[in-house]
């Protein structure tokens, strides 16, 4: 049946519909990015994520990040018993983030040759080596974390790891997209790609080693403060730097992440401290991770305690959607953190301009960085 069309007298005029009252709009809800730190590689690792927690005074770390060792391909599998406490952790909040780095190859920090890094990575493009990350994404999904965050051959541009794309960006490209397709073909699995270099030209341009927008989901940056004297602002308009990142990212349509960020080369500097924060509160990342141990952290580093006010007054108190501005953190000092065992597979930071002596994780511990020998066919372009 059709409804008869109303007549003028039928319908109100507007002086007789009654005023609306007024509702005071509210105040956008401001977003900040997901961040977390590496804290230590292992289960205690795990355990710190609550105690920097309390230290940031109740702010949600919603970002686990841990490295599988490099060392055999047995544990670049992922035994279940190194992965076990990452994995509960990520599933006791639904919105919380493990992020894994994998290394690509074994023996990676062993100072292999560059014609032996070839010869491997031709090989893994062929796949030789593809039974070792099957293995892994099971072991992923089994343990009830299918949406790992994976950074594949982090810091590939540089010199330090075995998995370095310089020797043959082309097979290093073709190896990478096998992995991803190895790992993506396991049932269950919901991975994100992380293709993170660190920032800079370093020993080839990063951009150089891209594998394609069709096997990478995120775009990062290995994002520490060095080399000495270089400034913030120069960080960023650096050719394949900050800004170039943020570029690059947005002309792929990808989320962009700091998996790695921290102090370095310059000391305890509160002024990059304080820019970096501002801009990824700016930009935005999907997520961040800073590196927290000397000498490149905050919690547990004491050499830093001018950046370490400035993170903790940033981020005390922040929640990934809260609206109100940090608050200033708490006036009692809580018990400081055992000091940090350096990971299996560090986040290795050696300057560009000279190769790594590799003397071991216990001893680059303790000395705050890698020693290297200079050769000046390295040197990093600017």
């Amino acid at each position: 049946m059709s409804t008869p069309a109303p007549t003028a007298s039928s319908v109100p005029t507007a002086s007789a519909a009654p005023a609306p009252s007024a509702v005071p709009a509210k105040p956008p809800v401001k977003q900040f990015p997901a961040f977390g730190a590496y804290l230590h590689y292992a289960e205690r690792g795990v355990a710190r994520i609550s105690e920097l927690s309390r230290w940031l005074g109740g702010s949600e770390l919603r970002v686990g990040h841990t490295y599988l060792p490099g060392d055999r391909w047995s544990n670049i599998e992922g035994a279940p018993s190194f992965l076990e406490s990452w994995a509960d952790w990520r599933n006791a909040k639904a919105d919380r983030m493990f992020v894994l780095n994998v290394p690509m190859l074994e023996r990676n920090e062993e100072g292999v040759r560059d014609s032996e890094v070839r010869r491997l990575l031709r090989q893994g493009a062929a796949g030789h080596f593809d039974q070792h990350f099957r293995r892994l994404a099971e072991r992923l999904v089994e343990l009830k974390a299918p949406d790992t965050v994976i950074v594949l051959g982090w810091e590939m541009n540089g010199i330090t790891y075995t998995h370095r794309c310089g020797p043959d960006p082309k097979a290093w490209k073709q190896y990478w997209n096998r992995i991803v397709t190895t790992m993506r073909s396991v049932p269950g699995q919901k991975f994100r790609f992380d293709f993170t270099p660190s920032r800079g030209r370093d020993a080839i341009p990063w951009t150089q080693c891209y594998p394609g927008d069709a096997t990478v989901d995120i775009i990062g940056m290995d994002a520490y403060d060095q080399p000495a004297g270089l400034s913030f602002d120069e960080q960023v308009k650096e050719r394949y730097g900050l800004q170039d990142h943020v570029d690059f990212a947005r002309a792929h349509g990808k989320e962009i992440s700091y998996p790695e960020w921290g102090l370095f080369r310059n000391g305890d500097n509160p002024e990059y401290m304080r820019r970096m924060l501002a801009w990824m509160d700016e930009h935005k990342p999907l997520y961040n991770t800073l590196t927290d141990y000397c000498p490149h952290g905050v919690w547990q580093c004491d050499d830093n305690p001018r950046s370490a006010a400035v993170y903790r007054a940033l981020l005390t108190g922040r929640t990934d959607a809260s609206s109100a501005q940090p608050t200033r953190p708490p006036s009692a000092q809580p018990t400081q953190p055992a000091p940090v065992t350096p990971p299996a597979t560090p986040p290795a930071t050696a300057p560009a301009d000279c190769s790594p002596l590799h003397l071991g994780d216990w001893v680059e511990h303790w000395l705050g960085e890698r020693l290297c020998m200079r050769l000046d066919w390295w040197s990093r372009g600017r």
